[in-house]
């Protein structure tokens, strides 16, 4: 369901990133939160696509509900 996040304990303190890259799933949603549009956050990070965007948002939206959706480890 979730397979642009990804956890590596060696990345960022094991954060949830986009794609295994130095971006967080928080970075992207606060930039929302900041009122950018998802073109706007891949024009400013280019290694990301529309898609992650998205799919950030969906997870913090299940996060919020208090839904946790495991991820495997190094993925």
């Amino acid at each position: 369901m979730f397979d642009r996040i990804t956890h590596d304990p060696n990345l960022l303190a094991g954060r949830a990133t986009l794609r295994g890259l130095r971006i967080s799933v928080a970075h992207v949603v606060n930039l929302v939160a900041n009122c950018m549009t998802p073109a706007e956050i891949v024009a400013e990070h280019p290694d990301l696509e529309e898609d992650d965007v998205r799919q950030t948002l969906g997870y913090a939206a299940a996060i919020a509900e208090d839904q946790v959706h495991p991820i495997p480890a190094g993925k």
